[in-house]
């Protein structure tokens, strides 16, 4: 499994499979949030298996379902959150891991935590673009 690391609490990847559940826990990964929508790709986990996967491994869950068309204030906010409540670290995917760099990373802006700038870098660091979420930011006003 590829991640990457956004901070020391915070990681992010493509699409995990059954078997990266146990190793993430055995990581210290305390929490995993998907952020697919069920049914994006053939053959993706099911939210409802990984929640199950995840629980088997000991790990919190959370499905935040996000796409361009529907990325929200809630959505980034409800990231946020879960990223706080977990008490260690986390683990965001969906299917290149872009999507859940920049639902922290607008999280971390809004908050006043980063600048524009600093999450630009810290995802071209990663190989992730996250451009994509600074113009919806732009867009939001």
């Amino acid at each position: 499994m590829k991640t990457a690391t956004l901070t020391d609490r915070v990681l992010v990847a493509p699409q995990i499979a059954a078997e990266d559940f146990a190793a993430l826990a055995a990581a210290g990964v305390r929490a995993v949030i998907n952020n697919r929508p069920d049914g994006e790709d053939p053959g993706q986990l099911s939210s409802a298996e990984a929640a199950r996967l995840a629980a088997a491994s000991g790990l919190a869950y959370r499905h935040i379902p996000v796409t361009a068309a529907t990325l929200s204030d809630e959505a980034v906010a409800a990231f946020r959150q879960e990223v706080a409540a977990a008490g260690g670290k986390v683990l965001a995917y969906c299917r290149s891991g872009t999507r859940s760099a920049t639902l922290w990373a607008l999280g971390e802006i809004l908050a006043g935590e980063l600048s524009r700038d600093e999450a630009l870098a810290i995802g071209r660091a990663n190989g992730l673009d996250l451009s994509g979420g600074l113009a919806w930011l732009d867009r939001r006003g």
